[in-house]
């Protein structure tokens, strides 16, 4: 005799789809790694609930957070450049000075895989606290075969040991390690002959990304990065436009990037380009609050070309050592003007299109069930509102997660 499938019921909920607001309050029923249904409570019957678990009343529930673009894994820290800052010194000046992201190449580099996986994980139950259950890592503080190698490893790691998606960028084109401090081709072609074949021999690296600015790589080696990532089945996405305007994100866009990130700089050409590609404009208010920048990125131009937006931590130890969510939804608002719509959707459906994963990042029926419900009134207030605290219950793949049992 066979029994039926338990499924999971949570009801009066608010729901943000990952789109809109629904108008109605909702009921919400996942079976398996699925939602099954979306039922308005006046619809509700007990033909619809035979079988359920009741698992929540009332609340706001949205799709699971998406961050798309992170450096949880690194070695050591830089507050030594926050004092710098302070005292006037500019992001570019720091680099130029042997510090930034050089100076965590040297810690990461000399850091075990253990080392590495023991001090990402904090960082990583910081953002799972906050509703986060889809999260790219990048690497990108190795800059040799094999440190970005055990970055990754580390990163595949981190998804093994906690209730999240893990989606893995492989960022050689980061910067210009020591030993080819005269010699920026001949480092390109390390990653584009070396590096990028080991990480995709090895099953590593989901995507390939590149820091395309004056102070890391040019558009034309950034564009010979592309090439080898295609050549190996990669997709590719760039940091760029976020210091001068390169033209970085319409190359990218031209290869079919998924998305390009920070932009701060970037142009009516660049956003036409990433219209008519269909990349994501990933917005990084982390880095923009953390250096305080001054050149916004072009939010009316995007909106009105259509350029979908995410939002993402940009979590690192440097431009951006935030581990919150919800705050990174705050600033977007109160920094760049999106609307809470806007950032909540950034986080959301347009966070899993800027990774190439489109069927997360929504809540509607046949979607996988990675589920946030929020102790919250409205969604406005999970974007506007910087609580700690307000997430009630995070699911991820149609299971319920108990986040104490991993000492968050």
């Amino acid at each position: 005799m066979t029994h039926p499938r338990t499924r999971l019921l949570w009801q009066d909920v608010t729901v943000f789809d990952g789109q809109e607001t629904l108008p109605d309050a909702m009921a919400v029923i996942v079976e398996d790694d699925r939602i099954q249904s979306l039922i308005p409570m006046r619809e509700l019957s007990s033909e619809h609930t035979e079988t359920c678990r009741l698992m929540g009343n009332g609340g706001v529930m949205t799709p699971g957070l998406v961050d798309c673009h992170t450096h949880l894994v690194f070695g050591g820290g830089r507050a030594d450049e926050f004092e710098a800052r302070l005292e006037g010194a500019s992001y570019e000046e720091i680099a130029r000075r042997g510090g930034g992201i050089i100076s965590t190449v040297r810690d990461t580099r000399e850091a075990s895989e253990e080392e590495l996986f023991a001090a990402a994980l904090p960082r990583l139950d910081a953002l799972l606290a906050d509703g986060v259950t889809t999260v790219e890592i990048k690497s990108g503080y190795g800059l040799d075969v094999e440190s970005e190698l055990k970055m990754l490893r580390v990163a595949r790691r981190l998804g093994e040991a906690r209730p999240v998606r893990v989606v893995t960028s492989l960022l050689g084109a980061h910067a210009l390690p020591p030993e080819y401090r005269d010699d920026s081709d001949g480092y390109i072609d390390l990653v584009c002959q070396a590096m990028i074949p080991a990480a995709a021999a090895e099953g590593l690296a989901d995507a390939v990304d590149v820091f395309c600015e004056k102070i890391a790589f040019s558009v034309a080696q950034c564009e010979r990065v592309f090439e080898a990532a295609r050549a190996h089945g990669l997709p590719i996405k760039a940091h760029a436009e976020q210091l001068s305007n390169l033209g970085g994100s319409a190359m990218a866009a031209r290869h079919g990037a998924l998305s390009a990130d920070h932009i701060e700089y970037l142009d009516d050409a660049g956003i036409a380009a990433m219209r008519d590609a269909g990349s994501v404009a990933v917005i990084l208010p982390g880095a923009f609050h953390t250096l305080r920048e001054t050149q916004r990125p072009p939010i009316a131009g995007l909106r009105e070309a259509g350029v979908p937006m995410a939002v993402a931590t940009d979590a690192n130890p440097g431009s951006s050592p935030l581990f919150m969510p919800t705050l990174m939804l705050n600033l977007a608002c109160t920094l760049f003007r999106l609307t809470p719509r806007e950032a909540l959707a950034g986080m959301t459906a347009h966070g899993a299109r800027a990774l190439g994963m489109p069927e997360l990042g929504r809540l509607r029926e046949g979607a996988p069930a990675d589920l946030c419900l929020w102790n919250i009134d409205s969604p406005a207030e999970l974007a506007y509102a910087v609580q700690p605290g307000r997430l009630r219950q995070r699911v991820v793949a149609g299971q319920p997660v108990e986040e104490r049992a991993h000492g968050q």
